[in-house]
């Protein structure tokens, strides 16, 4: 599933077995078989995905392993989403689960995309070892995206930064806050 694919997806179900649970999947605008509120009425429930380091190498190009897999980070600056601003929808490049609205991308200041929240349940956070910082990855891939920041003083409703590598994501153009088309 790529993110070109983001308009024609109502739902996706994952048939269970030993590991898995059917999953209803919901993307932006859609809401299947969840209760769970979001501002602007978005829910996104991501669903596992696991390929061998062969896999993803054989379909990430250098630079996505090496922040995606690796837990890389670009220069500041110098990402295509830094200071970009149109409407759509930001995915994960390593799965195509969409993780952030541009509704929820502010001007940081900090040379890289800065987002107030992501789509709820698409994004796990994890302490770095050293305690200092919070990484972010895709919940459905485990794709490094970057760290967040609380308490910064930024005027947002969340007083949050996800400080997010440009790499990391992909861009569908569109009305972000109507349904998602």
């Amino acid at each position: 599933m790529t993110s070109t694919h983001l308009s024609s997806i109502t739902h996706l179900k994952l048939k269970p077995n030993r590991s898995s649970f059917t999953k209803v999947v919901s993307f932006v605008g859609f809401r299947f078989g969840s209760k769970r509120a979001f501002r602007g009425g978005a829910v996104a429930m991501a669903a596992p995905i696991q390929k061998s380091e062969e896999e993803w190498r054989a379909i990430l190009s250098p630079q996505q392993f090496q922040i995606l897999r690796q837990k890389g980070t670009e220069y500041p600056g110098t990402g295509a989403y830094d200071k970009f601003y149109e409407e759509g929808v930001y995915s994960c490049a390593g799965c195509g689960t969409p993780l952030y609205k541009s509704t929820a991308k502010f001007n940081s200041g900090c040379g890289w995309p800065a987002f107030f929240e992501g789509l709820p349940g698409t994004i796990n956070r994890e302490a770095d070892p050293d305690g200092m910082r919070v990484e972010i990855t895709c919940a459905a891939c485990g794709g490094h995206l970057g760290h967040v920041f609380k308490g910064e003083g930024f005027r947002t409703p969340t007083d949050e930064r996800h400080c997010v590598n440009s790499i990391s994501l992909t861009f569908t153009p569109g009305n972000a806050n109507e349904n998602g088309n």
